[in-house]
């Protein structure tokens, strides 16, 4: 019985100091992340079609990118660049067209 009971304090004990050592999360650890969704996306004043211009969150040209410019989204439909079923252009689908090559240029272009 006595050991029992030193059994159960100890793991008690053992419980209680593994809980005790994880560390909360902190404001730090997601600024981070904040940081890297700013740097996916292009500056506002690059030029189009040059290396700067690309989002990185879709792999896109950002001057192209209907999903953080919903804005481009008339003039794709207006040319019949647009897949409706999954609400981008055509020309960025790649559920419809799984072979498609999106690169983005080369630095310095």
């Amino acid at each position: 019985m006595k050991f029992r009971s030193i059994s159960l304090v100890i793991c008690v004990f053992a419980l209680g100091a593994a809980s005790c050592s994880k560390e909360a999360p902190s404001a730090d650890k997601s600024a981070p992340e904040q940081t890297q969704v700013k740097a996916a996306h292009a500056p506002a004043d690059v030029k189009p079609g040059s290396h700067e211009d690309w989002c990185g969150e879709h792999a896109v040209p950002e001057s192209q990118c209907t999903r953080c410019n919903s804005d481009l989204v008339p003039a794709f439909k207006a040319t019949g660049d647009w897949c409706a079923e999954h609400g981008l252009p055509e020309s960025q689908c790649l559920k419809c067209n799984p072979d498609l090559k999106i690169v983005r240029p080369p630095k310095g272009s």
